[in-house]
């Protein structure tokens, strides 16, 4: 089940980390049909009609205060109905944004590739499950969602069912335990999601669901909070997907040590979530967005195919020639941008009016996205 990890203390989020706002992938973004979203929206007015916004707010307040303790995963923190319909209302519309952006990277580097099966680990209320819906709507993929808590699978399954994706409707919600037990045993899948889960488990369970989900998927995609914290355990995860034989596709322009150095800067990205008046109720604030920061890595195999056996459009796994990490700097006849690349590593490149087209494309770059622009 995915934390309410934006008001967890010691994990900040702040203009001096890689990336201070940024647009790409956010709402309206690309791969993001309005209609899960919409979907996704009124599902959750339903759920809380007729539960008072004080006391949606108040199971809020209290989830946070659990999940801020050492609370294990197999307690009992989201005790009925109510609490999982707060805690979807609060969490479900900015982990479905930053789960799209993640797949709208990851599919910009795979063209044409798309899943028949999708395994989502503590998949919980199912915010990843409607991402991956979206992200490649009409599909007729087949998802599993796991997680050890019921009351979650219960509400999941219930919205999911009234979703217009037929993929949703027909998803499987299954009780399951990613913790205490070594790695869990879970079925092959074409793509396996793990979107703000890590962070809830301790580092032996981290390891262990990393490297199931790297057994068991043809390509992973791995979400946590955009904080140092979530940061450095992407990047933990992210060695472990490599050394399990995967190739990294996402953000990273490379498969190399990371050149951050540890301690000194942490990257992540934003996903801008427009906020409805009920989630404005429940978050207790008065803004009509959000931007939500996360951090993420995705992979894939080698032999990462197209439905049928082929070979994905335009060759599966490539990564882009460089990343886009900061906002960038627009000055006056220049645009300043923080690059992560395979040969230099952190570096920052000025283009100016001089470079033409480019200095164009430059302005229009997006936090997040590959540099340079892919051809249209």
């Amino acid at each position: 089940m995915h934390a309410p990890h934006s008001s967890v203390p010691g994990e900040p989020a702040g203009p001096g980390a890689l990336g201070a706002l940024g647009e790409s992938g956010g709402a309206g973004g690309p791969g993001a049909p309005g209609g899960e979203r919409e979907a996704l929206r009124t599902g959750l007015a339903s759920l809380l009609d007729g539960l008072p916004p004080r006391q949606a707010a108040q199971a809020v307040d209290r989830l946070i205060a659990n999940y801020r303790g050492r609370t294990p995963t197999d307690a009992p923190v989201l005790r009925d109905r109510s609490d999982v319909a707060a805690y979807a209302a609060y969490r479900m519309p900015a982990t479905f944004e930053a789960v799209t952006a993640a797949l709208a990277a990851f599919r910009a580097r795979v063209p044409g590739w798309a899943p028949a099966t999708h395994l989502d680990l503590g998949g919980g209320t199912g915010a990843a499950t409607w991402a991956v819906a979206a992200s490649w709507p009409g599909g007729t993929h087949r998802t599993t969602v796991l997680d050890w808590a019921e009351p979650a699978l219960a509400l999941g399954r219930e919205l999911a069912g009234a979703a217009p994706s037929a993929a949703l409707r027909g998803a499987e919600w299954r009780r399951q335990a990613l913790s205490g037990a070594g790695a869990p045993e879970l079925p092959a899948a074409d793509l396996v999601t793990v979107s703000y889960v890590l962070g809830e488990l301790t580092e032996r369970d981290r390891h262990a669901v990393t490297d199931a989900a790297a057994g068991a998927g043809r390509a992973v995609v791995l979400i946590e909070p955009g904080t140092p914290a979530g940061f450095e355990r992407i990047r933990t995860a992210r060695d472990r997907l490599l050394a399990a034989g995967l190739r990294v596709v996402a953000p990273c322009p490379h498969g190399s040590a990371c050149p951050i150095a540890e301690g000194t800067d942490w990257c992540h990205f934003a996903a801008r979530v427009n906020r409805s008046s009920l989630h404005r109720q429940v978050k207790g604030g008065s803004l009509p967005y959000e931007d939500e920061k996360y951090a993420y890595v995705a992979a894939v195999r080698p032999e990462v195919t197209a439905p049928g056996g082929g070979p994905a459009a335009g060759g599966a796994g490539e990564p882009a020639p460089a990343r886009v990490l900061r906002r960038p700097q627009i000055r006056k006849g220049q645009v300043l941008l923080e690059l992560c690349e395979e040969e230099r590593g952190l570096v920052r490149e000025t283009v100016t009016k001089r470079h033409g087209a480019l200095y164009r494309e430059a302005r229009d770059a997006d936090w997040g996205g590959q540099w340079p622009p892919a051809a249209p």
